[in-house]
């Protein structure tokens, strides 16, 4: 797509919250600049991909985690409707579960909200002319799971056993609670430190946690 600004034309945006207070700050951050026209706002997934097809904006600001329909399924329900609008993400999560799917659904860039203003629209005239743009510590994720070949994911009791360890459950607790006996246990968190390329429980905890395999409690 090339830069509607070149054309004198201001770049079309769609801005996707579900925060009114950080759309407010997108559209007087980009109203009080001529090359940009903010031409709607949507509360959630489903609203962005509606009004995308039927405004067909330049670029969308798009957040990840809203109501009804996430921003990665917005971002591929635009991809299989051929939508010609580039999408930025532009969200406070940066773990290999919120980066990676975001990236392989189709999204031109990813940015953090604690971008200064003059680098968000930098980013936002490089994702009109189709190119990507990545916050340094997203860049370093995607090069990161280029280079390191795929693990192999966890499995739902995995993901159940180590989450009962980082809650704090000994061997013998975790096996009462799921059932099952401290051996079997004992394999699941060989396998799960083998699929993390850790060595311990701690680190084990601190990479799911780091990779979105876990959520902290209360976010």
């Amino acid at each position: 797509m090339v830069e509607s600004t070149a054309h004198g034309a201001p770049l079309r945006l769609l801005i996707a919250d579900d925060h009114p207070v950080v759309r407010d700050g997108l559209r007087g951050m980009f109203d009080g600049d001529p090359g940009f026209e903010v031409v709607a706002e949507a509360g959630d997934g489903a609203e962005a991909v509606t009004l995308a097809e039927r405004l067909s904006p330049d670029v969308v600001l798009m957040d990840l985690r809203m109501p009804r329909l996430d921003g990665v399924a917005a971002i591929r329900a635009m991809a299989e409707r051929g939508l010609p609008a580039r999408v930025l993400v532009l969200t406070t999560y940066d773990t290999d579960s919120d980066v990676l799917p975001a990236v392989k659904a189709g999204a031109t860039g990813y940015l953090l909200k604690d971008t200064a203003r003059e680098e968000l629209v930098r980013a936002v005239r490089a994702a009109a002319r189709g190119e990507s743009v990545l916050s340094p510590a997203v860049a370093t994720r995607v090069l990161g799971q280029v280079r390191t070949p795929e693990r192999e994911p966890l499995s739902p009791r995995e993901v159940e056993v180590l989450g009962l360890v980082a809650a704090g459950s000994t061997n013998r607790e975790t096996a009462a609670r799921l059932f099952i006996s401290e051996a079997t246990v004992k394999t699941h968190l060989l396998h799960i430190y083998a699929k993390l390329g850790v060595k311990d429980r701690a680190a084990a905890v601190a990479a799911a946690y780091e990779r979105g395999l876990l959520r902290v409690p209360g976010r």
